[in-house]
């Protein structure tokens, strides 16, 4: 994931939920051209935070196996209300079904106790090698990528941890 749609992780229950944050700030790019007399998180980016929170969920679950996962398909999108700058989107992902690389959830974005988005989601996940296995080293590095970035997702004790983890493994 090239552009991070996702501040923070704050709570993780492994194959089942996850709820997420993303802090919309009046210094990111896109908004200069989202409506520019009435700057709003675009509701693509809604669905890409969404898919990102559940991607974290997947990743986790199966302690990040497969180096890709891709949004397949987003159902029932539903827009309720304007995320602006200053607002806190709080994603949540519930996972509905999961059946060999994919996996349904039912995903929310709320900014307080206003629902601002909804729907379902299908993600995909795999590795590049599944297909073409001398991209097995690129299937490392993402995956070493993302666990790097999930750490830092889950907030400072989470780093702390990891890093005494590697202190002790040294």
């Amino acid at each position: 994931m090239r552009f991070l749609l996702i501040d923070q992780i704050h709570e993780l229950v492994r194959g089942e939920k996850i709820v997420a944050s993303k802090s919309l700030s009046l210094a990111e790019e896109y908004l200069a051209d989202h409506f520019p007399k009435f700057p709003v998180l675009p509701g693509v980016f809604m669905v890409e935070a969404m898919s990102q929170s559940a991607t974290w969920l997947m990743r986790e679950e199966e302690d990040f196996a497969h180096s890709a996962v891709m949004l397949k398909s987003a159902r029932n999108i539903k827009y309720s209300g304007f995320v602006s700058p200053g607002d806190t989107l709080r994603l949540q992902a519930t996972v509905v079904k999961s059946e060999g690389n994919e996996t349904t959830f039912k995903v929310s974005g709320h900014v307080g106790e206003k629902q601002c988005v909804s729907g379902r989601i299908v993600l995909e996940k795999f590795n590049l090698a599944d297909t073409d296995p001398i991209q097995k080293p690129r299937d490392d590095y993402a995956r070493d990528e993302a666990r790097d970035q999930f750490i830092l997702l889950r907030g400072p004790e989470a780093v702390a941890k990891s890093k005494a983890e590697a202190v002790a493994a040294s």
